[in-house]
């Protein structure tokens, strides 16, 4: 290589490795014995070397940078009560149709003509089937008759009084109803309908037995009365979960024996109890305090039903259309992302578990103030567990529970000349109401059934599953 050429060539530098920044300056203000250490034993860490190894742990044992902690999920009630109410509309009809055919099984079975054409079946097995749908079609036409129209009947007034019957049982159902319905609505397990509507009697029956006052404003303070009787017994299940967290489901249950108990020592009082009688009963309710009837006799139809469809649409409104009812939707949707969002979940518990019994003291007011014109031990009957069903069946919606309060209605009215036309037991209605709710409970053992399709999730499910990330982002 000529000597031009080395001339023109850049000269390389030699390659030094670098060392971490600090490292250097540490080296180079070491003492001179540390040439020493080094060929010695090792050196002890420095105090920088420290911190750097606990910055590394404290770095592994921390979440990613960017990353949040899933927000912890709704209770394990309120998740059940949102699969309980994600059915469809189909998978409600098709969970009555299911227990009618069941409890036509039932029917047909309990009939004696059937039981005796079953013992040579296989010779005549027409007589069977023949038997069977006389047993059922005689059972469930005598339902129709006594819940909405009887056309056996010899005048107008007594052919329509089946319908009137159904309305007269739906109103306890459909108060009691919206109660439980608005508590779902809020992610809560309400059981307590049996001792609301035995608070909201105990309170408006003794404003309507113990009070003389003007007509208009006796009535008005006697429904009031059951109505903060019902609201304060609901409110203390709701205080002891906002505040402690007790589960609801227990606290309602064991506020109903309460209720029953109360109820039973109440009409041993003299306060309480009929003057000159040792039955359990109170004194009958003033006429200026009662229900006025809208039809007259015989009818037993009364303003406690015009009430009911008011108060439906207002629970409707307080739900879907008010700002508190969109409080009530976010906090049984997710808890957590309300919280977030700045709504106060003790506040919507509380106030939710007020007007729960307040609603279910109104099914009391129908009672005592309506159809019984007293108060008895027996006063609330089974409307309080009735009224579960009434709400699982509607689905937690006004207008829902509103129907299938009626439908209930008609169920208990019409038993009763089943029962008596056709010796068909009056149990068999019991057994449909529980066939009901244990579909409606599984709703994938309707669409098995039926082999339908699972349903996609709809535009209100959408939008909680995405507030439902968005807190868990």
């Amino acid at each position: 290589m000529s000597e031009h050429e080395d001339r023109g060539r850049p000269e390389e530098e030699p390659q030094v490795p670098e060392e971490p920044r600090g490292r250097a300056d540490g080296d180079a203000r070491a003492p001179a014995g540390a040439e020493a250490r080094a060929d010695g034993e090792p050196e002890a860490p420095t105090g920088a070397e420290d911190r750097a190894d606990g910055d590394a742990r404290a770095t592994a044992e921390e979440p990613a940078r960017g990353t949040r902690q899933p927000a912890p999920g709704p209770s394990r009630s309120a998740q059940f009560v949102r699969d309980l109410l994600s059915g469809s509309w189909l998978v409600t009809v098709l969970a009555i149709f299911i227990a009618l055919v069941l409890s036509g099984v039932l029917i047909a079975g309990a009939d004696a003509r059937v039981q005796d054409a079953a013992g040579y079946f296989f010779a005549r097995p027409t007589d069977m089937l023949g038997a069977a749908w006389d047993a059922v079609s005689a059972s469930y036409t005598a339902l129709f008759r006594g819940s909405i129209f009887d056309y056996q009947a010899t005048s107008f007034a007594r052919a329509i009084r089946p319908l009137t019957e159904t309305m007269v049982f739906s109103v306890p159902l459909v108060f009691t109803g919206l109660g439980i319905a608005l508590a779902f609505r809020a992610g809560m397990f309400n059981i307590g309908g049996q001792g609301q509507i035995i608070a909201g009697a105990i309170v408006g029956g003794y404003i309507g037995f113990g009070m003389n006052l003007p007509v208009v404003l006796h009535l008005i303070l006697a429904v009031l009365g059951a109505a903060l009787g019902g609201a304060i017994y609901g409110g203390i299940a709701g205080v002891l979960k906002a505040r402690t967290g007790a589960n609801e489901v227990i606290v309602t249950i064991m506020l109903n024996n309460i209720a029953v108990y109360l109820i039973a020592w109440l009409l041993t009082q003299p306060a309480f109890q009929q003057p000159d009688s040792n039955l359990p009963r109170s004194p009958y309710v003033e006429a200026t305090a009662l229900y006025p009837t809208l039809l007259g006799p015989p009818f037993r139809l009364h303003l406690g039903f015009l009430l009911m469809i008011a108060v439906t649409a207002l629970v409707w409104w307080l739900v879907e259309r008010s700002t508190f009812g969109f409080e009530l939707r976010a906090v049984g949707a997710n808890p957590e992302a309300a919280r977030t969002a700045g709504v106060s979940v003790s506040k919507v518990i509380i106030v939710a578990m007020l007007v729960a019994g307040a609603l279910s003291g109104l099914g009391g007011s129908a009672q005592v103030l309506g159809t019984e014109g007293l108060l008895t031990a027996g006063v609330a009957a089974s409307y309080g567990f009735d009224a579960i069903t009434v709400a699982l069946l509607g689905r937690a919606r006004a207008w829902g529970t509103l129907a299938a309060g009626l439908l209930f209605g008609a169920l208990k009215a019409g038993g009763f000349l089943m029962q008596s036309t056709t010796q068909t037991p009056i149990d068999i209605i019991l057994v449909m109401q529980s066939i009901i709710v244990l579909l409606i409970a599984a709703p994938p053992l309707v669409r098995a059934i039926f082999r339908l399709p699972a349903p996609r999730p709809g535009r209100r499910q959408r939008s909680v599953l995405e507030a439902q990330e968005v807190a868990a982002a």
